[in-house]
């Protein structure tokens, strides 16, 4: 049998793809509405991290195992969170958004070398991507290589709003960072998806969707 990447069914991705975001921001952003609505900002943010950690102990206790994207997004609140309450200072309210990149870069580059990248385990959890059951050297540093992509893409956007932070005006810096946040998203993905493409067209897998 040729071997082959395998992914759910249309219908059935959308759903495992639907579950994590909603896990990893839906619920979260649920929780900072309300707590701004009810006590302000620094409820919201606790609230956000609180409910990250509450899924991750009901995943943990449901499965055995935490969505690396909980876990990931939980750390970054959880410092995000800390920073705003502990201060309160307007500088330091901006300080949180290149520390959470700066978390992130430290979290992909960290597993980047090892032999379970963080990309692969992403691309397992969020879009139930099955690997071959042969080990293939070229997708595995393809696995390696998106992560240190990723993890330098996080690099340079600290560095950026580090440099937009105490250079611009708060409401600019808020359109800028969203601005940086979704194209450097865009950009990622879009290199990852056409380095990927390569990677199996030269390594002769293909991908096809599961029986059930």
């Amino acid at each position: 049998m040729a071997e082959h990447l395998e992914l759910p069914r249309p219908c059935r991705l959308l759903r495992t793809v639907a579950w994590n975001l909603t896990e990893s921001v839906g619920l979260p952003g649920v929780g900072y509405v309300v707590g701004q609505e009810l006590a302000g900002r620094n409820a919201a943010m606790i609230a956000s991290a609180a409910i990250l950690w509450l899924v991750a102990v009901v995943r943990k206790i449901a499965t055995g195992t935490v969505p690396g994207l909980v876990t990931i997004t939980a750390l970054v609140m959880t410092v995000q969170a800390a920073v705003v309450v502990s201060t309160g200072n307007v500088f330091f309210f901006l300080l949180q958004f290149p520390l959470a990149n700066l978390v992130m870069c430290v979290l992909f580059a960290r597993t980047a070398p090892t032999r379970k990248p963080l990309i692969a385990r992403l691309a397992a959890e969020v879009v139930a991507l099955r690997q071959p059951s042969t080990h293939h050297p070229a997708l595995h540093r393809f696995f390696q290589g998106a992560t240190w992509l990723w993890a330098g893409l996080f690099f340079f956007t600290t560095i950026g709003l580090s440099v937009m932070m105490l250079t611009e005006p708060l409401t600019l810096f808020l359109v800028l960072y969203t601005a940086v946040t979704v194209g450097g998203v865009v950009v990622g993905a879009g290199l990852c998806a056409l380095w990927f493409h390569r990677v199996i067209r030269k390594s002769g897998l293909r991908i096809r969707f599961a029986a059930a």
